[in-house]
């Protein structure tokens, strides 16, 4: 827990789940030598806030894992909430109620870092906390980056082999030039930060029941791990010094 006389009390919540088809084991999975989870728990100890770090996993090897470097793990999350298809909405507000009750403490914001997007650097994480608190209309605020290509100049429709093409957005017809365009920004997941009375009334969806600000992180910082080849990729990014890897040696 970061020491701090002032400002909000955030709650960072690390998911990490025993369960995944896709990579199995990949919260976990060595990236530059060290378990993935544990540069999410880095990113949170480097903050300049009063931060507390905690993990939220059905699993127990998960868990010790996760204490190892540096979280806290105050509860084993329930089978029901560890599933496909558990919203994080439930997910969150489970957490932020289960440690608001053990610590006995009020938190003012929710931060979640998903494990698989460790390429972060805490001042822009610092940059939505502090947005956050400057605005008071908000709910939350998340990390948006702009993609290296524009998907309303590129993007169609998958059709049956052997038929013709058409636009996935109409927005794209008639435009001869790329800079034409207005400019497109994706919700990469890198972070995002609510407010704590949000998590606590949202059901499902946080963007379509929320009001959202953002912060704009370069793409090169916008990595999503789900595969093998995924982990190779940050991995060469990183060693090439074009993105950040708090918890890595050469950060």
């Amino acid at each position: 827990m970061t020491d701090s006389s002032f400002g909000p009390r955030v709650l960072a919540v690390i998911p990490a789940r025993g369960g995944s088809k896709g990579l199995p084991g990949k919260n976990i999975r060595p990236l530059l030598g060290k378990p993935l989870l544990s540069y999410s728990v880095a990113l949170a100890h480097l903050l300049k806030a009063d931060v507390r770090c905690i993990a939220s996993t059905d699993d127990l090897n998960i868990a010790e894992i996760a204490r190892t470097a540096g979280a806290e793990v105050p509860f084993i999350r329930p089978s029901e909430l560890a599933s496909d298809t558990a919203p994080t909405s439930a997910v969150l507000r489970h957490a932020l109620e289960e440690a608001e009750r053990i610590f006995s403490v009020k938190f003012d914001m929710v931060l979640l870092l998903e494990p698989t997007s460790p390429t972060r650097t805490p001042e822009t994480v610092q940059q939505a906390i502090d947005a956050l608190c400057e605005a008071p209309d908000l709910d939350g605020v998340i990390a948006v980056s702009e993609p290296f290509f524009n998907p309303i100049w590129v993007g169609v429709k998958p059709e049956a082999a052997g038929t013709a093409l058409s636009r996935y957005f109409e927005q794209g017809a008639g435009v001869v030039r790329r800079q034409d365009l207005s400019q497109y920004m994706r919700i990469n997941g890198n972070f995002y930060v609510w407010r704590a009375e949000f998590i606590r009334r949202v059901e499902r969806s946080w963007f379509d029941e929320g009001r959202h600000g953002y912060v704009e992180i370069p793409e090169l910082h916008s990595f999503s791990i789900d595969e093998v080849e995924e982990f190779q990729l940050v991995e060469a990014v990183v060693k090439a010094g074009l993105a950040p890897l708090p918890g890595h040696s050469n950060s």
